[in-house]
């Protein structure tokens, strides 16, 4: 048995978990903040039989979008006052899905 654990976009939980679920695997969501942007993610976690794990990765590669986003980040700069920060357009690439997969020594439902 196997244990994925997806963490996608915001914006493209919802799509990734229904499909997984119409593909029959079940899934369970939790919200989490990471990334250099800390912005918000979704975390999916599935569990699933070591056969079945390359079609769970599809399926959230194919529903994970990689998309273009401007982001105002903090650039320093000495003033006249000290050290001071002005925030600055920056077009980033959000999205997609870091996806990671461990083996699972006992599962039990209750």
């Amino acid at each position: 048995m196997k244990l994925v654990f997806a963490i996608v976009n915001n914006e493209d939980g919802n799509q990734v978990m229904r499909e997984l679920n119409k593909a029959g695997f079940s899934v369970t969501k939790m919200a989490s903040t990471g990334g250099f942007l800390r912005a918000g993610n979704t975390t999916l976690l599935v569990g699933t039989e070591e056969k079945d794990v390359q079609s769970a990765m599809d399926i959230i590669a194919k529903h994970s979008m990689k998309r273009k986003q401007i982001m105002f980040t903090p650039e320093p700069f000495i003033g006249a006052a000290g050290n001071d920060y002005a925030a600055y357009p920056e077009e980033v690439e959000v999205g997609g899905a870091t996806i990671f997969v461990v083996d699972v020594e006992r599962f039990e439902k209750v």
